[in-house]
């Protein structure tokens, strides 16, 4: 990330203070519009040779600029980086290297802000110095790209001068002849025929020495060519190798929900100055060979002729590798890909500006094509082919587009607003495979024309993997291979290729990063450790160097159902994330819910409390469901029956923790109202503008709970504590007929709510939840 973008990210008062740094001497606009200008120049140090072209190339940098903006409501922009182009030359074109120095003033005070606001770290030296690095390897082989041209001037002056003073010489043993030819010698005739032939030596020995200096120049020139090319290549593989590869895995992971570093606009960066570089190279290369070919014969060097060829064929080979390499999938389509559902996707060429591909607007169309196609297509080409056509799996509506480019930011791109999965041929299932493990790929294709079509690349990516359902009940399953593959795919795989089995330290941090990032709060390592005994369906040691060295597989994570249950530890995971991300995400972040804990421990816990102790625990039988485990008052501890997504929808936790009067203190002794009251709903105006009575509903306990506990009893045999089920109450017949039509309109409102209907929830155990323990009042 540049120093700029990163400044952009300061709260408003450290923002003032980088827009003091500038005042009034350098216009904000120009920071701003030449960011990435001028941090290249500036973080590497420059001779005070160099430093007195500064002024002119920021004058004409500015220029460059302000011709882009052409959208009307670039219009002022535009005349104040014009105004403050005018100011820098009439200001600092006699002193350049004083407009140098305060720029580089400038931004060691923005560094000083952004480490002051955010941190020592901040400022990311290393990444900065990887920045720097880079563009000075860049510059240096500008440097020397540019020595080159000139060696191709000089060395043209040279065959030039040579042409000339060859033919002077032939002009003048043709005169010597015709003076033997034209008649009998006399004294004016041998004195004409020795001077010339004294000129014809002397030019003759110059011609020598100007060969000799030409073969040399040629030579010396391939030679810094060559060099260039060999830089040229270490320089885009550190950009194309590392730093783009290293973004296309960040992309990945952050489908996982893991932040992003990388910066694509700085790639960007890097792959114009790439493409620049190359194509002028290329051109030298052929300026030569065309120079050599037509210079006459005594001056060709026959080996230099097949140099040039290879030259040429290297340089050009890494102008296609640049192109077909930048064409990425800036925002992928959704991994969880359900059919007749609209989705997105944006592509882009990251060169496409700076080789003005843009001229002829590039089509770009996608199809949906299968592992083993994919597969097949990497062969192919990794074999310098293409093959047939790829054979699609399903049909896209709104495949097609046409690339546009955006001056202001220089990018060339198109985005699929409006796609859609109609329909999909599934590949043959082996064993326990299901349609939720089949992996599926968006297949991105253009071509591409460069130099006005004297070069024409034919360029295809390939999206992240994508698992295609049909219903929302497939949902879970479908993120479970998302989330494997993204996790744990090795670099340079094959596709989809993915390991069977992987350490718990690695699934454990994978888990971490989903649940923080859906619900905005951590888990510590005893709700990791909670999810490693649910996992392996065991207790664990406690040495965590064990556990974490022991290995998970893909039937324990998502296959194999979890002891006395007929869901998945995936599937219960998924569901406790989706109920707290919904409904839970301030109290989980509050610390209020203790969530990942074992019942037995939760009674063990709470046995030693007072009555009217109370916690909040995820269910282990209840998908997505939540409990509150509570101390009544013969010390027995009871678990209400558990809050699924439907109970919270209609009521919020904290309001149902308010309406039972028998939960007192949060465990292990913090009054509920010091934590909970932020949360309760507030009271409304019960009378409605069309005079009606608005109903609340409230959460209650059977009679038989109040006002002694001895009658509650335990409807499952299989529990070690009483598990309180809850049904509508009201205080008379007639509210409970209202009641009844009450339930059914709730039952509308949850169905026209979730537009898959309960499928989302049957298919785990096919049970509704019971009614919540609500009362109408």
């Amino acid at each position: 990330m540049s120093l700029w973008a990163r400044a952009q990210q300061l709260p408003p008062e450290s923002l003032q203070k980088v827009r003091a740094i500038y005042g009034d001497h350098f216009p904000i606009e120009v920071r701003h519009c030449l960011a990435t200008w001028i941090e290249s120049r500036i973080w590497t140090p420059e001779p005070e040779e160099q430093q007195r072209f500064f002024v002119e190339e920021l004058v004409q940098e500015i220029h460059t600029n302000a011709e882009l903006m052409l959208s009307p409501e670039m219009f002022v922009t535009k005349m104040k980086l014009l105004e403050a182009a005018k100011i820098f030359r009439m200001q600092y074109g006699h002193a350049p290297h004083e407009l140098y120095t305060y720029m580089r003033r400038c931004l060691a005070m923005e560094v000083e802000v952004i480490q002051a606001a955010m941190g020592p770290y901040a400022a990311q030296p290393q990444t900065e110095r990887k920045y720097s690095e880079l563009i000075t390897g860049l510059q240096n082989v500008r440097q020397k790209v540019n020595m080159a041209s000139e060696e191709i001037r000089s060395l043209q002056a040279n065959i030039e001068s040579f042409s000339l003073q060859y033919h002077e010489c032939l002009k003048n043993k043709g005169h010597i002849n015709y003076l033997q030819q034209s008649g009998p010698m006399t004294n004016e005739r041998r004195e004409l025929e020795a001077c010339l032939r004294v000129q014809i030596e002397e030019m003759e020995r110059k011609l020598n020495a100007l060969v000799a200096q030409i073969n040399q120049s040629q030579m010396e020139l391939v030679d810094h060519m060559k060099e260039n090319i060999a830089n040229l290549r270490q320089l885009q593989s550190q950009v194309l190798d590392e730093e783009l590869i290293k973004w296309k895995r960040e992309q990945q992971l952050s489908g996982n929900g893991v932040p992003m570093q990388s910066n694509l606009n700085t790639i960007q960066e890097w792959c114009e100055l790439l493409a620049d570089l190359i194509w002028s190279t290329r051109q030298q290369v052929n300026n030569v060979a065309r120079i050599n070919s037509k210079t006459i014969v005594e001056l060709r060097q026959p080996h230099l002729v097949e140099m040039l060829d290879e030259m040429s064929k290297q340089v050009t080979s890494l102008l296609s590798t640049l192109v077909t390499s930048t064409f990425v999938i800036e925002k992928q389509p959704p991994q969880v890909m359900k059919t007749n559902t609209r989705f997105t996707a944006t592509v882009r060429l990251l060169v496409g500006g700076q080789l003005n591909v843009h001229m002829t607007p590039p089509r770009v169309t996608v199809v949906i094509i299968s592992e083993q196609q994919a597969q097949l297509l990497l062969k192919s080409d990794s074999q310098s082919g293409r093959g047939k056509q790829p054979v699609e799996c399903g049909d896209i509506l709104n495949n097609s587009g046409c690339m546009e480019y955006q001056p202001t930011s220089r990018q060339l791109s198109v985005s699929f607003r409006n796609m859609q999965l109609r329909k999909i041929k599934r590949a043959e299932k082996k064993g326990t495979e299901s349609v939720m493990d089949e992996k599926l790929t968006l297949l991105f294709q253009s071509e591409f024309n460069v130099g006005g079509g004297e070069l024409v690349f034919q360029v295809w990516t390939l999206s992240l993997p994508v698992v295609v359902i049909v219903h929302g009940n497939q949902e879970p399953h479908g993120w479970a291979t998302v989330t494997w593959d993204n996790a744990f795919s090795p670099p340079g795989r094959v596709p989809f290729a993915v390991p069977d089995k992987v350490t718990w330290c690695q699934l454990a941090e994978t888990l971490r990063i989903k649940f923080c990032s859906a619900t905005g709060g951590d888990l510590s390592e005893d709700n990791l450790r909670f999810l490693a005994e649910k996992i392996f369906r065991t207790s664990l040691p406690m040495n965590t160097m064990e556990l974490n060295a022991m290995t998970v597989s893909w039937t324990q994570f998502c296959k194999d159902a979890l002891p006395e249950r007929n869901f998945t530890f995936w599937e219960w995971f998924y569901m406790v994330v989706k109920v707290t991300r919904d409904y839970l995400r301030t109290l989980w972040c509050d610390r209020l819910i203790m969530g990942f804990i074992q019942k037995k421990q939760a009674e063990e816990m709470l046995a030693k409390c007072p009555p009217g102790t109370f916690l909040l625990r995820f269910s282990d039988s209840e998908l997505g469901g939540i409990t509150i485990a509570w101390v009544g008052d013969g010390n027995e501890v009871f678990s209400l029956q558990p809050f699924t997504s439907r109970d919270l929808m209609l009521r919020s936790l904290a309001d149902r923790i308010l309406d039972l009067s028998q939960l007192q203190f949060l465990y292990p002794n913090v009054a509920k109202n010091d934590v909970f009251s932020k949360y309760y709903t507030k009271p409304e105006n019960d009378v409605l503008k069309n005079g009606y009575v608005k109903p609340v509903l409230v959460t209650t306990l059977p009679p038989y709970m109040s006002p002694s506990p001895a009658y509650a009893h335990s409807p499952d045999s299989h529990r070690n504590t009483p598990s309180v089920h809850n049904s509508y109450f009201s205080a008379s017949t007639p509210a409970q007929t209202e009641n009844s039509f009450m339930d059914s309109e709730l039952f509308e409102q949850i169905r026209a709510f979730e537009p898959d209907g309960f499928d989302d929830f049957d298919f785990y155990g096919g049970n509704v939840p019971k009614k919540p323990a609500l009362n109408t009042k």
